[in-house]
């Protein structure tokens, strides 16, 4: 007897989805179109229960038999139901194979739906932990494999932060930073840096970014993944930024001591975005950080502990400063524009040290030669409690068994290198560097031997901290606080190729958060609003005649010579020549006789010597005393020169100066108006405020020194207009150098308030633009 079949509407169709991985066959590509490769991939299966009976989402049957009784009847799919359904799981990402070209089912695999397309292990996880709850809450049910690797964790764990010490360096910690699950900690510091090395420049960075994911996935072993929401992430990066730049940390992430303000930050980034942190051994790293980002307390009355000086009261918040470096054992750099008082700021800040019953030990000052007589009459004016020794000129061996006894050492650079092993011996409760760009290099043997000595704390003063790019900080900062811009190789390629080639902003923010906590920078215009005001005259001044065709001709020839050297060397191997060819043209722009070359002798013209001939001439008529400036000595000996011939009493001063302080005097007291200075020996040290005119005769390639040179007269203790005059030759090398002075000054600007300009790094458009013709 035959079974009856008796057909009936299906029951409501529930959705399941079961995800696993599994191996897909997938086209290798165009160039092999043939070839395929076998991957592991996630995928799922998608059914449909009907009241008991799975039906696979991919089966094209459109009616099914179920046993109902002692019959079977036949039940219609609802296609309208599986349609939403399959829509709703399309909705996360899930692309049915069937679909997709390129990539096939392996033989007998139940999988219909690919996770995602060209995804990653951040789209699968972020499918794991969003789309996966959202198919609950809408009826789906869902299976996942026990052994699926993209599995998210449902709550987010609490994080920690161990610190612990190095037992082989000294004031080194080794870092972890992860999160704890059930009582286990893992650290995730690896999986972060992994990641922030993966991205080169900001162009990555902000690709990441730019991802519509929630959160990123970080690997916490056989527990699958952990969330990280993405503005954590982008803070945490910000900070590792800073910690990690250039460095390479085989071991993990290790931090000096004096890193603690970004470690302060690592741990604020993550209870403002994930909540209370638990931290291990962060106690012994010093709080420096939080205490000298601080603003400082006025100091007390430094007239109780000898300073005989009134200060004013930014120099008041500078002491206060300085102590408070002291206070959190740190290094600091005292940059104040040239005038402010950098010398009585220091003087004070040793007098309330000397002053502590626990110091014992003297502090050593390293100036440039040519200041050792001005630290000690400014010592013997403001502090003449202190006992002072100076360790210089052919006595100082009579003075051997006195420098055990004094309060504060002076003594040169020069004298620091040559009789390191004296210094070597002792100890020192402060060292101070003066014009601490002296050690700028970091090859030169004056930093070698200052980073050699023993002192407690130290400090350095410049205002000039980046003179000629940024390896000169690296440089004051190595000795300072050795290891918080790492290495010399890491800064070079975590801050200054980034910074000064690529420009990237990033790392200069980056660089300038580590590095203006320890940079107190003041201008004269934002501390000393009652000083005179300060003129600059640029006077362009036109070649002529036979010295425009001895320029014409000397440009010519230089630009083809310096052209064939780069071809040969390329730009980096072609300073000398570069070099060597713009100082040529220089010399034509201040007078042919300083050009060593035949064609020279026969010009008699020199436009910018007769026009400043004629300015000086009206400057002392009008009663104004002037500094004159040059770069060349040769070229003051020509101003010199014309100036006897006129008879004007006039003083010089240069490198060959043997007796400074007379001249100096002897110009202070009024006995000429005019004061010729080459660069090397007026750039530091001199109190020229008699002088309200300066002259730079030819413009210098870092501004920042012809800056300091100004300042010998635009200082504290002037009460008259200062008016600076700069001589340059139109449409030459002069004027155009400047030009890109100007385009490259922000750098310093930004990074320390304009305390310097970096070093001009030329392109070959730069030097085409250098040796363009003179102006029509």
């Amino acid at each position: 007897m035959a079974v009856a079949l008796a057909p009936t509407l299906a029951p409501v169709p529930v959705p399941c989805v079961r995800l696993f991985t599994d191996k897909i066959l997938v086209s290798s590509g165009r160039s092999a179109p043939n070839a395929e490769e076998e991957l592991t991939l996630p995928v799922l299966c998608l059914s449909f229960d009907y009241g008991g009976t799975l039906i696979g989402a991919s089966e094209d049957r459109e009616r099914f038999f179920v046993s109902h009784g002692s019959g079977v009847r036949s039940v219609q799919r609802d296609f309208e139901r599986e349609a939403r359904a399959r829509s709703e799981l399309e909705r996360f990402g899930a692309v049915e194979l069937g679909c997709l070209e390129g990539h096939e089912e392996s033989f007998g695999s139940p999988a219909n739906y690919l996770v995602a397309v060209d995804g990653d292990v951040q789209a699968y996880c972020a499918f794991t932990a969003s789309a996966l709850p959202a198919l609950r809450a809408k009826g789906f049910v869902v299976d996942v494999a026990p052994d699926y690797p993209y599995q998210v964790l449902e709550a987010e764990p609490p994080w920690y932060l161990d610190v612990a010490p190095l037992s082989d360096r000294p004031d080194w910690f080794n870092c972890e930073l992860g999160v704890e699950l059930e009582g286990k900690r893992i650290n995730l510091l690896e999986a972060l840096l992994g990641l922030l090395d993966s991205m080169p420049d900001d162009a990555s960075l902000n690709r990441l970014s730019r991802r519509s994911l929630p959160f990123w996935a970080l690997p916490v072993g056989a527990q699958g993944y952990v969330r990280v929401p993405r503005e954590l992430l982008w803070d945490l990066f910000e900070v590792l930024r800073e910690l990690y730049s250039g460095r390479r940390f085989p071991d993990g992430l290790t931090l000096c001591r004096y890193q603690g303000l970004s470690l302060a930050a690592l741990a604020g980034v993550i209870e403002k975005q994930a909540g209370p942190l638990r931290r291990y051994g962060v106690d012994l790293v010093p709080k420096s950080g939080a205490e000298i980002k601080r603003a400082p307390e006025a100091p007390r009355d430094v007239a109780s502990v000898g300073v005989r000086a009134t200060l004013r009261s930014y120099q008041e918040v500078g002491v206060a400063w300085l102590q408070r470096l002291r206070e959190c054992s740190l290094g600091g750099v005292l940059a104040d524009d040239m005038g402010l008082g950098k010398t009585l700021q220091a003087i004070a800040h040793l007098c309330i040290e000397h002053a502590r019953p626990s110091v014992q030990k003297p502090t050593l000052i390293v100036v440039p030669t040519s200041l050792i007589q001005n630290w000690k009459r400014e010592l013997s004016r403001f502090a003449p409690h202190l006992t002072v020794a100076v360790w210089h000129g052919k006595e100082r061996r009579a003075e051997g068994a006195g420098l055990s006894r004094a309060d504060v050492i002076i003594t040169s650079y020069s004298l620091l290198v040559r009789e390191h092993a004296r210094w070597s011996q002792l100890s020192f409760h402060y060292l101070v560097l003066d014009e601490a760009q002296a050690i700028k290099n970091p090859r030169a043997a004056a930093r070698e031997a200052a980073c050699g000595l023993d002192a407690q704390y130290r400090l350095c003063l410049s205002g000039t901290p980046v003179e000629n790019h940024l390896g000169d900080l690296w440089s004051l900062f190595d000795f300072l606080m050795p290891g918080l811009l790492g290495s010399a190789l890491e800064f070079q390629t975590g801050y200054r190729v980034p910074i000064e080639q690529e420009r990237n902003e990033a790392q200069m923010q980056a660089l300038r958060r580590i590095v203006t906590p320890f940079i107190l920078r003041r201008t004269k215009d934002e501390v000393a609003p009652d000083l005179p005001p300060k003129s600059l005259l640029v006077r362009a001044i036109q070649l002529r005649g036979d010295q425009r065709q001895l320029y014409e001709s000397i440009r010519l020839a230089a630009h083809a010579d310096v052209r064939r050297v780069v071809r040969a060397k390329g730009m980096s191997g072609s300073t000398i020549a570069i070099l060597d060819a713009l100082m040529k043209l220089r010399q034509v722009c201040c007078d042919p006789r300083l050009v060593r070359v035949t064609s020279a002798r026969r010009v008699t013209q020199s436009a910018k010597l007769e026009f400043f001939f004629r300015l000086l001439t009206g400057e002392l008529a009008a009663r104004r005393r002037i500094l004159v400036f040059s770069q060349f000595t040769s070229m003051l000996g020509l101003i010199a020169q014309g100036l006897e011939e006129r008879g004007i009493g006039y003083l010089m001063l240069t490198g060959a100066t043997a007796d400074r302080q007379r001249k100096v005097d002897a110009f202070q007291a009024g006995l000429v108006d005019v004061f010729l200075i080459s660069l090397k020996a007026g750039g530091t040290g001199l109190n020229l405020t008699s002088a309200d005119t300066v002259i730079h005769y030819d413009p210098w390639w870092n501004p920042a020194a012809q800056a300091q040179a100004t300042d010998r007269a635009h200082r504290i203790g002037q009460t008259r207009p200062v008016f600076v005059h700069q001589l340059i030759v139109a449409g030459s090398v002069e004027e155009r150098m400047l030009e890109l002075q100007r385009q490259k000054q922000q750098l310093a600007t930004d990074l320390v308030g304009g305390a310097a300009a970096p070093r001009v790094l030329l392109s070959e458009g730069d030097l085409s633009d250098l040796f363009a013709p003179l102006d029509s």
